[in-house]
């Protein structure tokens, strides 16, 4: 009789699978390159390994992408929890997107060369983008803390100037401006 355990196989799958994701964005990161040889050594697995769970450099460059919207669209709920509505904007923006935005240049590129062919990024990530920020949005206006006529696709818009942040410099002083000099023109 089963009790709905994964059995130790399928959650070592898990495990490279999330593995191989971890060093494929580090490196994409770092140089914005996919070297299957170079990840499966980095993610501790057989080159073999990494072409089964991703069959193309692409395949595995766009699982990337959407793992790393994936934990940005996450921790907005965690956020509007621990926070009210405006910390939990303040922090989403200066630690959490700006890191992301700052940090993904080389995954920008691969993207970009990954879709070439494709088409666009998948909706489902742009959506998800926004719907987190919906989120943030209405929690603020519901507190009365901003304009209950805000677009979350102008605001993902205004901060995309996060792009421009500089690792090396002071990126969560220049977050912070950007997020209250946004934010000044949101407030009621």
């Amino acid at each position: 009789m089963t009790t709905g355990s994964v059995s130790p196989r399928r959650a070592d799958t898990r495990r490279n699978h999330e593995r191989i994701l971890v060093a494929a964005g580090e490196s994409l990161a770092r140089t914005g390159e996919v070297s299957f040889n170079t990840i499966a050594k980095q993610a501790e697995v057989g080159v073999g390994t990494v072409y089964r769970h991703f069959p193309t450099p692409e395949s595995l460059i766009l699982a990337v992408y959407q793992r790393e919207v994936r934990h940005i669209v996450d921790i907005v709920p965690v956020l509007l929890e621990k926070h009210g509505p405006a910390e939990a904007f303040r922090v989403w923006v200066t630690d959490h997107l700006a890191h992301y935005m700052m940090t993904k240049k080389g995954l920008a590129d691969a993207l970009r060369r990954a879709t070439a062919s494709r088409g666009e990024l998948p909706a489902s990530a742009y959506e998800a983008m926004i719907g987190a920020m919906a989120a943030l949005l209405e929690a603020n206006a519901a507190a009365g803390t901003v304009r209950p006529d805000l677009d979350p696709v102008i605001v993902l818009r205004g901060l995309a100037g996060l792009l421009l942040l500089d690792p090396a410099g002071d990126w969560r002083g220049e977050a912070a401006s950007l997020a209250d000099l946004l934010w000044h023109g949101m407030a009621r």
